[in-house]
């Protein structure tokens, strides 16, 4: 079965902080934290729709103005969550411009932004035609630990500490929508757009009889029609959904540890730190940050599929293999 998701770390291990998540079949990628991004194409940035911030440490909020630049003139709504004082720290970037020219583009940029709170959210609108001034006061709404939801999928943040309030992050699939082909070809269907169509009428439970638009499979062929029921018994299949974790710059006390375990327990993919070995664990304490063994333990005990870790301190720079070594025989119970 096709991954819905290919998440993948843009930078190495030792660079900036940034999780690039595009979605198969669709135009459309998610970021988890924004360092540098200069390894991703204008193409590809293009595609992000919705950005999660740990938190605003240089490393990890860099490639804002990267965004920012690229996006400018398009017509585009751009989603961005952060912690605590987030608002302000993105305010602070927008102030840092003069933009009196951004009343003569035709097409519309706005950026939504949220920061979350351990029990509300406040979001606020800023629309480049207007020089990026906020559209209103910040609104406040509840929060229980879902910061999105779309009829595939669900993403939920914990509040973790670093010695200042960081984020972590699951993305976690449904269930997962496949499509036979042999199927598409033996009932001689072509594959298109409207699959997308089909899949999102599934996903919200639509009425089976919904007749679905097909386009013709010849120069000469009209259009025709087939209820949903009827192409979901026969070119379909459902599957588990797809999930992931991405944790980073988090102190590895029993109460982060606790929240990372419920936020990324059972996900197919662990995107976690591993910034020091054991072997310093008093320097890991201090900064803190997790050691490679911790990340490992946690990977182990959340029951994961497979653990990347990553964001490791300069000292190793001669011998990655140690944290990645040291991560493993953990994740393994070795």
């Amino acid at each position: 079965m096709g991954s819905s998701f290919l998440p993948r770390l843009v930078n190495g291990p030792f660079d900036d902080p940034v999780l690039f998540v595009p979605f198969r079949y669709e135009n459309r990628a998610f970021l988890f934290d924004l360092g540098e991004i200069y390894q991703l194409t204008s193409r590809e940035i293009l595609k992000v729709t919705h950005i999660f911030v740990t938190h605003t440490h240089m490393d990890h909020f860099a490639g804002f103005d990267r965004i920012l630049r690229i996006f400018l003139g398009r017509n585009k709504d751009l989603y961005l969550y952060g912690p605590p004082g987030f608002i302000q720290n993105v305010e602070g970037k927008l102030a840092g411009y003069t933009w009196n020219l951004v009343e003569n583009y035709t097409n519309r940029f706005r950026l939504h932004v949220s920061e979350l709170h351990p029990r509300y959210t406040l979001s606020c609108r800023y629309s480049c035609r207007n020089g990026f001034q906020a559209d209103g006061k910040p609104e406040k709404a509840p929060f229980d630990g879902q910061i999105l939801r779309e009829p595939s999928l669900t993403v939920h943040a914990a509040l973790l500490d670093h010695g200042t309030p960081v984020l972590g992050f699951s993305l976690r699939e449904r269930f997962h929508v496949n499509i036979d082909k042999t199927a598409l070809d033996r009932m001689e269907i072509r594959p298109g757009p409207w699959l997308n169509q089909l899949k999102g009428m599934i996903y919200n439970k639509a009425d089976p009889d919904t007749l679905i638009t097909i386009p013709c499979t010849g120069n000469d062929a009209a259009p025709f029609h087939m209820p949903m029921e009827k192409l979901e018994s026969s070119i379909v299949m459902i599957s588990p959904g797809q999930s992931l974790a991405y944790i980073t710059d988090v102190a590895g006390s029993e109460e982060n540890l606790k929240k990372i375990r419920h936020l990324a327990k059972e996900v197919d993919h662990l995107f976690i730190e591993a910034a020091f070995s054991d072997a310093h664990r008093d320097v890991a304490d201090e900064k803190n940050h997790l050691t490679a063994r911790m990340s490992g333990e946690v990977a182990r005990l959340c029951g994961v599929k497979q653990l990347t870790v990553f964001h490791f301190s300069p000292r190793y720079t001669e011998c990655p293999e140690r944290l990645t070594t040291e991560a493993d025989i953990a994740f393994q119970g070795c």
